[in-house]
């Protein structure tokens, strides 16, 4: 009788398992690169304090988490497998449910974003077709180790970068602030790859051709690692041509920190690429804000 009890809760719903479904520990990345954004525009964060207030609460709680709940749902077979304890596959978010939270905070998303200006609803909207391109079949981008991360690096560091720093200036971005963001969002695809060794079981069962999967847990960390210093190597050169030889130092001797934390990684891939995600990622966003306060005065010169 207790074990029936028991999956019986497990099975109700649990008003607090949507806030576990739109994952506040996600919210980061985005408002994080959405700040960023705001700081290379080279305009007063003070100034622009309500701009970058909604901005930030757009990038993070809403459409993150919209994208997450769009992704459990449609990844609720194989998290069934991979972690059967989520909020959807355990029951405490019941039937339907996960997936109209996901289109009511899409129509949130649009809505939040039409109020940031057109640069910002235009951003949006890309941000939500992607985020359901990424999950929803048939496009189901997730299935590919290419191109999955690729979207995902992209839609969390380089278009909130883009629309922090569009929307405050309102307009588009100096070629500096692009070709920055660029860079940024191009190495977190290393990131995104790191992140999928914690569905490789799944994965494998459900036909999901992850880095990891595809690759090997060994050549995928190598080439997550590379994609992640090449990048910022690039910045720290960028730097220096563009007269900004502090930044560019700050920039490298966090790359070293990088590097020092991947040398443990590649030790054993599977069981550390959930640590390095956890401390061996914050040298990188920190190099981010450095390089947006490296670009904010820098101006294009006839």
């Amino acid at each position: 009788m207790a074990v029936i009890l028991t999956k019986h809760r497990e099975r109700s719903f649990q008003p607090s398992a949507l806030l576990e479904l739109i994952k506040p520990v996600t919210w980061f990345p985005p408002m994080w690169a959405f700040l960023c954004g705001a700081v290379s525009s080279g305009e007063s964060l003070a100034a622009n304090w309500p701009q970058v207030a909604l901005g930030l609460i757009l990038a993070g709680p809403i459409v993150c988490g919209m994208s997450q709940a769009a992704n459990d749902w449609c990844d609720r077979h194989v998290d069934a497998v991979n972690e059967p304890h989520r909020p959807i596959p355990s029951g405490r978010v019941p039937g339907r449910l996960g997936l109209w939270v996901a289109l009511a905070m899409t129509v949130l998303a649009l809505g939040v974003g039409r109020l940031l200006g057109p640069w910002g609803l235009w951003a949006t909207a890309v941000a939500c077709l992607a985020a359901w391109a990424y999950s929803a079949e048939p496009v189901r981008l997730k299935r590919s180790g290419w191109w999955g991360p690729g979207l995902v690096a992209l839609s969390y560091e380089g278009l909130p970068w883009f629309t922090g720093a569009a929307v405050l200036a309102g307009g588009m971005p100096s070629f500096f602030v692009l070709t920055v963001a660029a860079l940024y969002a191009a190495g977190a695809h290393g990131i995104m790859t790191l992140n999928d060794f914690k569905a490789l079981k799944g994965d494998r069962l459900h036909g999901v051709r992850s880095l990891p999967v595809t690759l090997g847990p060994d050549v995928a960390a190598r080439f997550a690692c590379i994609a992640m210093v090449v990048p910022q190597l690039l910045v720290v050169a960028l730097l220096l041509v563009w007269a900004r030889p502090w930044h560019a130092a700050a920039v490298a001797v966090l790359v070293a920190v990088q590097l020092g934390a991947m040398r443990r990684l590649l030790g054993d891939p599977a069981a550390l690429a959930p640590w390095y995600n956890g401390a061996g990622v914050m040298p990188y966003v920190a190099g981010m804000m450095v390089s947006a306060f490296a670009v904010r005065t820098l101006e294009l010169v006839p």
